[in-house]
Order: structure tokens, then C-alpha cells, then sequence
């Protein structure tokens, strides 16, 4: 079975280690110490919680979409060429590029800073932003 250290299932689940070690304390992971005396987390109970941290089905009176893909970020760059746009997005760990019409960077008021989603479907990468 897969074993992870306690710093590497933080990463793979986006949280700090404090909170994969409250987890594991709580028992929604299963922990273990390895040859080396280190503190560790069970492959299979990390997968359990990866989907159980998982965004589920939309809330009421939100679009839904056929793309699970979803990536959420902050805006890293924005450059702006005649018709087109290209938008860079920091998503935890991922740098995710997105290219669309300059029509759509103005229509989603999108600029360095902003909160964005990338939802990807094959090689397309699409931008959401939320209208405060």
C-alpha cells in the first residue's frame, strides 16, 4: 500500500500539514509511521478524502457544466495583442494559460489580481469570474 509523509499529502490535498495531522487525529485518515519514524498517511484514505473535498454538483440557480476540469486561481497576467488576450492564472501550484478574444478579457473584467476559474474541456481552456 502507498504511503505518503505528512508534508507530501498536504500538497496533494492543497491544506496545511497541521490540518492533514488534525485529520488524521480526527481518523478521516489513516496514519502510520514509516522505517524512518516519520509520521505518514495511507494512499487510499488520502483518495477517499481528495473526493470527499471535492466541489459537488452545483448549487441551485448555477450554471452547470459538462467540464469537471476546474481549476481556481488568482490572475498573474494579463496581456492584451489587437483582437486577442492572454490570461495567466496561479492555481495553487499550476500555471495555467489561457488564450480568448480581447471582446472576452472586457466582458469578464478580468486583470492581475482577480479571482478566476479555468475550466478545461480537452485542449480548450475557458475563464469564469464572479461579478461582486
Amino acid at each position: 500500500m502507498t504511503h505518503f509523509r505528512i508534508s507530501e499529502a498536504a500538497v496533494l490535498l492543497g491544506v496545511s500539514d497541521d490540518t492533514v495531522r488534525r485529520w488524521s487525529a480526527e481518523g478521516l485518515l489513516e496514519a502510520g509511521v514509516d522505517a524512518a519514524g516519520r509520521r505518514t498517511v495511507s494512499g487510499a484514505s488520502l483518495a477517499r478524502r481528495a473526493l470527499d473535498l471535492a466541489p459537488g454538483s452545483a448549487a441551485p440557480g448555477t450554471t452547470r457544466q459538462s467540464a469537471r476540469n476546474r481549476f481556481t486561481g488568482i490572475v498573474t497576467g494579463v496581456q492584451r495583442e489587437g483582437l486577442v488576450a492572454q490570461v495567466e492564472l496561479q492555481c495553487g501550484p499550476n500555471r495555467v494559460v489561457s488564450l480568448m478574444t480581447a471582446e472576452a478579457l472586457d466582458d469578464l473584467d478580468i486583470e492581475v489580481g482577480s479571482r478566476a476559474t479555468a475550466i478545461v474541456k480537452a485542449t480548450t481552456v475557458m475563464i469564469e469570474t464572479e461579478r461582486c
